[in-house]
């Protein structure tokens, strides 16, 4: 596996890919990973990716697991006035 974030991936950026995290602020830190945080594309630290990713996989488990509750719901009262005639 390539390791496109370490030595010769990262010689060609502007200061070998270091600068200040925009979400924890810390600086002189490798800044590798694109992510969109409020609708603009920053370049993060590795721990803030990986807590953003982590963040949005809770997100979408919350949301899948309402959408599965409410999709039985909808289904009984689909299924009522079907009954009913």
């Amino acid at each position: 596996m390539s390791k496109a974030h370490r030595g010769t991936g990262i010689r060609s950026m502007a200061n070998h890919g270091r600068g200040k995290c925009p979400v924890c602020n810390t600086s002189n830190i490798k800044t590798l990973y694109e992510h969109e945080i409020d609708g603009k594309k920053v370049m993060v630290c590795k721990f803030c990716n990986a807590n953003l990713k982590n963040k949005a996989r809770a997100a979408a488990k919350v949301t899948a697991a309402a959408a599965k509750a409410e999709a039985p719901a909808e289904t009984t009262q689909e299924e009522t006035p079907a009954a009913a005639e």
